[in-house]
C-alpha cells in the first residue's frame, strides 16, 4: 500500500555613514529556513504591480523571463489594511501620508456599515487572541502568511495548509474572516483607488533598486543571469512600519517585504543583506562536501551569542561570515582599516568568527578578475580548520549578538534543547527530512526538552516525508502519549487518524479525530481537519 499523507509543519537604513554599524541590522526580520534540499512549492498570484530589476521595464509578472522583482499586492493590501484598522500602529508617525489616508477612508466605510463593523470586530478579535509579547513582531506571522496566500476575494493558501511556514500556520484562521471583512468593508475599491499611488512607488523606487543589487553584482563580479536561485521579489506595502523589513526564505527564492517612510527613504541596507543571502545559497548548495569539512568549526561557537540556527548550520554559518566580510568592504570605502577591522572583529566577537579570514581573502578577491562563482570554492578551500577552530577558541564573546541579524522566527529566546527542535523543524519545512530526523534524536537523547512529544512529532513528520508509514505511526503514537502542547497533540491524533483511515480502520480513525476535538487547540485549521475527518474517512493526496 502507497503512503502518502498531508504533514502539517507546525512549531514549523538609510545609506550608510560612518558611524553606522553596517553589521546592525535590528529592524531586519530574516526568516531562514535550511538550505539545502528545499523548493519553492507555492505559484504566486498576487495581483499588484510588478516591474523586473533590469535595465528596462520590459516584460510582465507573468512570465517573467528574470528574477527579480519588485511588486505591490493587493493581498497585502487588504491584510495590512485590516490590521491598520484594528490598530497595528507600529511606525505611523514616520509612515507614508497614504497609509493614514486609506486608514481613515477604511474607518469611515465601518462607521456606516453594520457588516462590514461586524466583520472588523472578528478580525480584531483574532488579532488580539494571537498577539504575542513582541509588539514590533506581531505582524510578522502575517506577512509569512500574506506571501502564502492567493488573490482576493477568497485568499485561498497558494500551497497545501500543511505546507504552509509554521508561523503562517498560526494565524491561518484569520482568512475566513478576511474574506468576510473584504467583501463587507470594499476593499477592492479603495484598492483600485490607491493603486495608482502604489504602481508609483514601484516606478520611484525602481531605480535605486536596481542601482544598489547592481553595485552588489559589480562587486561579486556576477551576472544576475547566472544566479541558481529561483528569484528574488521585493514588496512595496506602505501599510506597515517603515522601522522594520521583514524578509523572507522559502526554497531557493527570497522575499522582502518593506515599506517607503515619509521622507522617501527605504531601508536599502537591509534589502542589500537579504540579497546577499539570495546570491549565497546556491554556492553554498554546490560545495556540500567543502562545507562538510568545516563543520566541526560549530563546537567552537556553541557558546557564541548569535542565533542558534547558526550553530547548527555551517553553511549558515559561512555564508553569513563572507557576507559580513563583503559588507564591512563595501558599506564603508572610505573608512580607515582600523575602522573596517573593529567591525570585523565587532562579528568574531558575536561568533561568525569566520568574518576575518573572507575579509581577508577579498582583497586578493577584488584585484582578481575571476568572479564569486568561481572564487567562492577557493575561499572555502582556503579556510585552515585549525587555525579558525583556534581563534574560535580564544575569542572571548560578547554577552549578546545585534538582535534580528537573521531570525529563525521564533518568539522567544530558547533554550539549546529547544534550539535543536526549532532547526529541526526548519529543516523539515524545506525537505531536508533526514536532518530533521537527525536532530530531533538528538534532542529525545539528551533528555533535556521539557516536552519529548514534540520532538516525537517532528520524528513521525520526517518519515512521513520519507514515506515510511510505520515507522511514522509508532513515533505519532509516542508524540500523541507525551506532547504537553495542545497543537502538537491535537496533531498528532489527526495523523493517525488519517493513517487509520488508510489502513481501513475507520473505528481506530474516529477515535482519534474525536481526540483531536478533545486536545484544546482553538485554532480553526485543527477543528476543521477533525471535523473533515469525522465527516468522511482520509483520501491521501494523489502522487503529482
Amino acid at each position: 500500500m502507497s503512503f502518502a499523507i498531508s504533514v502539517d509543519p507546525i512549531p514549523r537604513r538609510p545609506d550608510p555613514v560612518l558611524l553606522i554599524d553596517p553589521l546592525a541590522f535590528p529592524r531586519l526580520h530574516l526568516n531562514f529556513p535550511h538550505p539545502f534540499g528545499g523548493i519553492l512549492k507555492s505559484k504566486f498570484s498576487l495581483a499588484g504591480a510588478c516591474l523586473t530589476l533590469a535595465l528596462s521595464f520590459g516584460g510582465t509578472c507573468q512570465g517573467q523571463s528574470t528574477k527579480a522583482q519588485l511588486e505591490t499586492s493587493e493581498t497585502f493590501f487588504s491584510l495590512a489594511a485590516a490590521l491598520n484598522s484594528c490598530g497595528y500602529n507600529a511606525g505611523l508617525d514616520d509612515s507614508l501620508p497614504l497609509r493614514q489616508a486609506v486608514r481613515s477612508e477604511l474607518q469611515t466605510v465601518v462607521e456606516k456599515s453594520p457588516a462590514a463593523l461586524r466583520a472588523r470586530s472578528a478580525i480584531c478579535q483574532f488579532w488580539q487572541d494571537h498577539a504575542t509579547s513582541d509588539g514590533e513582531g506581531a505582524v510578522s506571522p502575517y506577512i509569512s502568511l500574506a506571501l502564502n496566500l492567493g488573490p482576493p476575494p477568497l485568499f485561498a493558501p497558494a500551497i497545501p495548509e500543511a505546507d504552509l511556514p509554521p508561523d503562517a500556520a498560526r494565524v491561518l484562521g484569520i482568512v475566513p474572516l478576511l474574506q468576510k471583512f473584504y467583501q463587507a468593508a470594499g476593499l477592492n475599491a479603495l484598492w483600485q483607488k490607491r493603486y495608482p499611488e502604489y504602481q508609483s512607488l514601484v516606478e520611484q523606487y525602481h531605480g535605486p533598486l536596481a542601482d544598489s543589487i547592481g553595485e552588489i553584482d559589480r562587486y561579486l563580479k556576477l551576472a544576475f543571469s547566472a544566479y541558481a536561485g529561483e528569484k528574488f521579489v521585493i514588496y512595496l506595502e506602505p501599510q506597515l512600519s517603515p522601522d522594520r523589513v521583514n524578509s523572507r526564505n522559502y526554497g531557493s527564492s527570497y522575499f522582502v517585504v518593506v515599506a517607503p517612510g515619509k521622507s522617501g527613504d527605504l531601508r536599502m541596507q537591509e534589502i542589500r543583506h537579504t540579497y546577499l543571502h539570495y546570491v549565497m545559497e546556491p554556492l553554498a548548495q554546490a560545495h556540500g562536501t567543502s562545507m562538510k569539512r568545516l563543520e566541526p568549526l560549530l563546537q567552537n561557537v556553541q557558546s557564541a551569542p548569535m542565533d542558534a540556527a547558526f550553530k547548527n548550520d555551517i553553511a549558515l554559518l559561512v555564508n553569513e561570515c563572507l557576507i559580513r566580510a563583503i559588507e564591512v568592504r563595501t558599506s564603508f570605502p572610505n573608512a580607515t582599516e582600523n575602522t573596517r577591522s573593529a567591525y570585523v572583529q565587532h562579528s568574531v566577537e558575536e561568533g561568525f568568527v569566520l568574518t576575518r579570514y573572507f575579509y581577508d581573502q577579498l582583497k586578493d578577491f577584488e584585484k582578481d578578475p575571476s568572479g564569486l562563482r568561481t572564487a567562492y570554492g577557493d575561499l572555502l578551500a582556503g579556510v585552515s580548520l585549525d587555525r579558525e577552530r583556534k581563534r574560535a577558541r580564544e575569542t572571548v564573546y560578547a554577552a549578546k549578538a545585534t538582535p534580528e541579524v537573521v531570525s529563525s522566527a521564533r518568539l522567544k529566546p530558547v533554550k539549546h534543547e529547544e534550539s535543536l527542535l526549532d532547526v529541526a523543524e526548519q529543516r523539515l519545512s524545506s525537505g531536508d527530512a533526514e536532518g530533521a530526523q537527525k536532530l530531533a534524536q538528538q534532542a529525545l537523547q539528551e533528555k533535556k526538552g521539557e516536552d519529548p512529544g514534540r520532538a516525537n512529532f517532528i520524528l513521525a513528520k520526517a518519515a512521513a516525508r520519507q514515506g515510511k508509514m510505520q515507522e511514522a505511526q509508532a513515533d505519532f503514537e509516542q508524540a500523541a502519549q507525551s506532547a504537553r502542547d495542545p497543537r502538537t497533540l491535537a496533531w498528532s491524533h489527526i495523523y493517525l487518524a488519517r493513517i487509520y483511515d488508510i489502513q481501513l480502520k475507520r473505528d481506530a480513525a474516529l477515535q482519534h479525530y474525536h481526540a483531536a476535538l478533545s486536545a484544546g487547540d482553538p485554532a480553526p485549521d485543527t477543528r476543521t481537519a477533525a471535523e473533515h475527518g469525522l465527516a468522511a474517512p482520509y483520501t491521501p493526496p494523489k502522487p503529482q
